[in-house]
């Protein structure tokens, strides 16, 4: 196994526990822990009226940074593709907006996720949905046959992001377009970088919002733009510090390297926190392929 892969079972890994367990990613905790996650439904994810009649376990192992789906012009009859589709949220707010005569898929690599996102679908009772193995570097679906590529914060996990690009170009119709909620960052300290909870947490393995850009571009991608951003505040990035980096502190200080001489003193979340709000950001991504 390369390291590639082992990022990536590392990560299927991570939202196994996560989804079964019930805690959140991509820096919110799941849904019952109101502090920080109703807050974040509220200013930032922007379901809205989008989710109401849904069943509660695709809304709360949501582990998403915003709705790709929001104004994003899906029409009835569309095809809608999910890159990593998790517990299944954002493939039934398609299938809504898609409506009967309109086709979903979803991708994910993870077989807890697919479980549940195959179950929600049935409970939602929606039959234009389907959900497949795969993972987003590799997509098994056919090339030019997709109106929509969506994709929830999702590509910064992966550690081939030119593919994952690629592949979405590949898989576009002429004039498609894609809508993609993404974690990107600047200038994180180096032991973010290195820090494997905080990789699958969103953060460690994300790029600059401009590097994200110039790799759809390179894709063969056009229109390319920021549609929308949130930076994320202290109380965001103290909420995601608290639940995933205790794990961390025997092995790895806040200097950036792989610490060896045992137990390290505790993070100063605070102070965590402040160095590294504002460097974290949710942003909304729109590109269209050439007609």
């Amino acid at each position: 196994m390369d390291d590639k892969d082992q990022v990536r079972k590392s990560v299927s890994e991570f939202y196994t526990k996560a989804v079964k367990a019930g805690t959140g990613c991509c820096g919110v905790p799941a849904a019952d822990e109101p502090a920080i996650a109703k807050g974040f439904a509220a200013q930032f994810a922007g379901y809205g009226d989008d989710t109401a009649g849904l069943p509660a376990d695709a809304v709360e192992n949501s582990f998403g940074c915003g709705n790709p789906l929001a104004f994003a012009g899906v029409r009835p009859g569309d095809v809608v593709l999910d890159l990593g589709s998790g517990a299944g949220i954002d493939l039934l707010v398609a299938a809504r907006k898609v409506g009967p005569t309109g086709r979903v898929i979803g991708v994910d690599m993870t077989d807890e996720m697919i479980d549940r996102a195959r179950a929600n679908v049935a409970q939602a009772g929606f039959a234009n949905v389907e959900v497949r193995k795969g993972i987003i570097e590799d997509l098994p679906v056919e090339s030019g046959t997709v109106d929509w590529v969506i994709s929830n914060c999702v590509i910064n996990l992966s550690p081939e992001k030119d593919r994952v690009f690629a592949e979405i170009a590949r898989v576009l119709k002429p004039g498609g377009r894609m809508r993609v909620s993404d974690i990107v960052v600047e200038d994180l300290p180096g032991w973010v970088r290195a820090s494997v909870a905080l990789y699958a947490s969103c953060v460690g393995g994300a790029v600059s919002e401009a590097e994200y850009a110039a790799g759809l571009r390179r894709a063969g991608l056009i229109d390319v733009e920021v549609v929308e951003r949130f930076p994320y505040g202290e109380e965001m990035v103290k909420g995601f510090i608290a639940s995933e980096v205790p794990g961390l502190e025997p092995s790895t200080c806040g200097c950036g390297c792989s610490c060896s001489e045992g137990p390290q003193p505790p993070l100063d979340l605070d102070a965590v926190a402040s160095e590294i709000a504002g460097k974290i950001v949710s942003s909304k991504f729109a590109a269209r392929k050439p007609a």
